[in-house]
């Protein structure tokens, strides 16, 4: 099975003959680093696609990739919204409205969690704000052509390999507690969005105690909007409070073999 790591919260994971995607979102603006090597059209041979939520950095790119790839797309209600409107047939989109809910395909179990939304804090709003400054209007479309919707967080278990992927890193104490059951394998945990990150996502480690962990989203994919997070306080956290986790970043579109 290999895991490759797209840039912001996407991943393609392959295994056998089969292709699935997670928050596929490749575009990039003129400042964003580092610069994306994959197109939509690169995405051709995608079978699924699992959207987290409605933000335009995990759902831009997906009526391309879709209308190409012929993939079926798994996404809230809220986010089907916009997938219709940009063209895509309803037969290809498969709306999830229920927490837990589950897919079996061929070697390929897949459940879908009821999860939220980070809070951004009043100093990353303060921050953005301000790296925007009269340039606020040309960002704003956005924000209000992407609404969240339903956040969902995904688990997929290939073969022997539990792989949980989150696309945003709001999760309350209750949800992480029962996902405990299921020991996680792989544990994609994001990096943006607050100015306490690297301590929120060291929570779900500690929570979770996944055998390995690989961060996301990261990478400064679409400035003034974005930041370039340094993790290395979420490393240093892992290693003192789950010493057992081994943690693995990797750079944009490299390629993660998991035996």
């Amino acid at each position: 099975m290999e895991i490759q790591w797209l840039g912001c919260a996407g991943f393609l994971i392959k295994f056998g003959d089969q292709v699935i995607l997670v928050d596929p979102y490749l575009s990039r603006n003129p400042a964003g680093r580092p610069v994306s090597l994959s197109g939509p059209g690169d995405m051709g041979a995608a079978s699924r696609i699992f959207i987290s939520h409605g933000h335009f950095d995990h759902i831009l790119d997906v009526p391309g990739i879709a209308s190409q790839s012929k993939a079926k797309v798994y996404c809230s209600r809220g986010a089907s919204s916009f997938l219709l409107r940009a063209g895509l047939e309803k037969d290809q989109v498969v709306i999830i409205c229920a927490d837990k809910w589950e897919g079996n395909f061929r070697d390929l179990h897949v459940r879908a969690f009821f999860s939220k939304h980070v809070r951004f804090d009043k100093y990353l709003l303060l921050s953005t704000l301000w790296k925007m400054n009269v340039r606020i209007p040309r960002y704003l479309p956005l924000f209000y052509r992407y609404p969240c919707g339903q956040v969902l967080s995904w688990q997929f278990l290939i073969k022997d390999k539990r792989i949980h992927f989150f696309g945003s890193a709001g999760s309350s104490m209750d949800e992480l507690n029962g996902l405990k059951d299921a020991p996680i394998d792989i544990l994609l945990i994001p990096l943006q969005g607050h100015s306490n990150i690297c301590d929120i996502a060291a929570r779900y480690v500690k929570v979770l105690q996944p055998k390995l962990v690989i961060p996301h989203h990261q990478d400064d994919f679409f400035p003034p909007i974005s930041f370039p997070v340094d993790i290395t306080p979420f490393l240093k956290r892992v290693k003192r409070e789950s010493p057992n986790t081994r943690v693995k970043p990797l750079k944009p579109n490299e390629i993660f073999l998991v035996d």
